[in-house]
This record gives C-alpha cells, structure tokens and sequence, in this order.
C-alpha cells in the first residue's frame, strides 16, 4: 500500500465504455481510487453498488469515484449493466497500476496461496497527493466509511 502523503502516481486506463482516464484529468477534485479483486463477485458487488447509491453524496463533496481492477472493459460493462452501477471502473488487465498502488500481493484462500487484488481504497486530495488509504477494506461498508472520512 501507498503511504498518505505521497503524490499518487498518474495513470491512463479505459473505463467500461471504452473512455480513456487519466488520474491527472481531475486535478482540483478529491478522487476515491479503490480497487477490487474482479466482477460480479460478492463483496465486489455491495462495494461498487454502495459506491453508485452514494455517487451524489459524493458528487455533493467534489469526489469522483473510480473502481480498478484487472478485469477487462467488456467484463466492466456487464458488470455495470448487471448491476446498474452509475460509477467509473476502470479496465487494467495488464496490472500496470494494480502494480504501481501496490495492490497486488500474496494472498491466502482457504489455506491456498496465490497473488491477487488485495481490496484498497485510497483518498487522493485536489494537488494528486494521497490523503487516506485503507487496505482492511469492509467491501460492504467501504462507501460508508469513506464518505464519513471526506472533509
């Protein structure tokens, strides 16, 4: 995990419907910057539509929420469309930023080891720097707890 306080690195990624993101696109707004291990899974599903129920909440503060994870943006749009999430989710099968937030780790499974997402939210401030990061993630009650965080 990335420490708070230092400057968030830029990245450029698709989002479900094809459109290219970068970090350094929404300079002067708070980012949520959460990643999650894949698609139409359990926990991946309450975070990202707890995320989409709460979008105008956030939108109220200057926050943009986007989601990472490695799965691809046709996976995405299912996604998105399966459960009409209203949020950003970006695309990065080739774990270039999974890699460069330092998300990717060893993970153990029911006794098996294997690398993976570790679930992680960061905040970053209006300047790209890191002002929260949480990898204990509650995937339930990470939209919750984040807006409560906002200031």
């Amino acid at each position: 995990m990335l420490e708070i306080g230092t400057k968030a690195p830029d990245f450029e990624l698709e989002d479900q419907n094809g459109k290219t993101h970068k970090l350094s696109d929404y300079k002067g707004k708070k980012v949520i910057l959460y990643f999650y291990p894949k698609d139409n899974t359990s926990g991946c599903t309450k975070q990202a539509v707890g995320y989409s129920a709460n979008k105008k909440e956030f939108e109220k503060k200057g926050v943009v929420i986007l989601g990472v994870s490695k799965d691809s943006v046709a996976s995405h749009k299912k996604f998105e469309e399966k459960q009409n999430l209203t949020i950003t989710i970006l695309a990065d099968p080739e774990r270039k930023v999974i890699e460069a937030y330092d998300v990717w780790k060893e993970k153990k499974n029911y006794g098996k080891v294997s690398m993976g997402v570790v679930r992680t939210t960061y905040l970053i401030d209006e300047k790209g720097k890191i002002i929260k990061a949480n990898d204990k993630v509650k995937a339930a009650e990470d939209p919750d707890y984040m807006l409560e965080k906002i200031i």
